[in-house]
């Protein structure tokens, strides 16, 4: 009750300031022509551009009414094949992830790292807390592909590499999970990665598998093996959960040709570095030619132009692929 209190008290002070906005901007307008102030009129014309933006953006975030919209999220990242090069690049996916959350004023945790055997990470997973965290993330899910002259090859030639991501939510009490413990396998082993003499040399970390689905969420953020368990439990929830929701939107959408969208395994978006640079979704179309910015967070547009594909349908842009 207070969350639903908090976030209706934001979205009422936040609309009362865009009106207020909206009025100076259209003030500092009218003053401009009046008084033929060209400065003035600028600065008011500029001010209505910028609002303009935020209706958009307000606009497709209005929309974010599904059930675990409004949750918290976790995102995963796995490296494709590709050895040193794949654990790099999901690094760098992991690490844009976190910048984004932290743009948007997010909490962010790392519930589990899986170090790669030179370099990079081969898993990790992100926790995500915030008002529409979930709503906002869910449309990374996918393959992301990376094409750069690799920093690892001393020939100097220019690499592809794959990563997945997966998005899920934190499911809260409101939505009841039900997971036999018959049906799971609860593996123990010790962290990996940087730690404390407790953290590296205790059983504290824990994985469980889900046999039917064969589901598997792992947990080592803290030094006790109870917590870890217990985070795990909810992650496992949390998977299940958006298995059985992809389930009925394949179901749903079976006869549409945009089903792929939400399958395991589809590239999504193509980030290329060399010979040239440009980031292009290959589901909207839309693009950037500043890679750089794109992976150091900016990806709200991004997010943005997947979101309103959903919801407005629609055209999706050229959808060839980038060599």
């Amino acid at each position: 009750m207070m969350r639903e209190r908090t976030d209706l008290e934001e979205r009422l002070g936040s609309i009362a300031r865009f009106e207020r906005d909206l009025e100076d901007a259209a003030t500092l307008v009218e003053l401009g022509e009046a008084e033929e102030d060209v400065a003035t009129e600028r600065e008011g014309v500029d001010a209505l551009k910028a609002l303009l933006a935020d209706a958009e953006r307000r606009q497709i975030e209005a929309l974010l009414s599904g059930e675990v919209d409004p949750n918290d999220t976790y995102i995963e990242v796995h490296s494709g094949a590709g050895g040193t090069e794949s654990c790099d690049w999901a690094r760098m996916l992991f690490r844009m992830y976190a910048r984004w959350a932290e743009r948007q004023k997010f909490k962010v945790e790392i519930i589990e790292e899986t170090s790669g055997d030179e370099a990079g990470i081969k898993s990790a997973t992100l926790l995500v807390k915030g008002h529409n965290a979930h709503g906002w993330a869910k449309v990374e899910s996918g393959v992301h592909r990376l094409v750069r002259i690799s920093p690892y090859d001393s020939a100097a030639r220019r690499h592809t590499s794959f990563a997945s991501v997966w998005v899920y939510p934190v499911i809260d009490d409101k939505i009841e999970i039900d997971v036999k413990e018959s049906d799971c396998r609860i593996d123990t082993y010790r962290s990996s990665g940087a730690g404390g003499q407790h953290v590296n040399t205790t059983d504290s970390a824990v994985r469980i598998t889900h046999v039917p689905t064969g589901i598997v969420v792992a947990c080592q953020g803290e030094r006790s093996q109870h917590k870890n368990r217990a985070t795990a439990w909810n992650m496992l929830r949390a998977r299940l959960y958006e298995a059985e929701m992809a389930k009925r939107e394949a179901e749903a959408n079976a006869t549409e040709a945009s089903k792929g969208e939400i399958g395991w395994g589809h590239q999504i978006r193509s980030y290329v570095l060399q010979p040239y640079q440009l980031v292009k979704d290959l589901r909207t179309g839309h693009t950037s030619g500043t890679p750089d910015d794109v992976l150091d967070g900016e990806i709200e547009p991004f997010m943005e132009a997947a979101l309103a594909q959903r919801v407005y349908g629609g055209g999706s842009g050229a959808i060839e692929d980038v060599e």
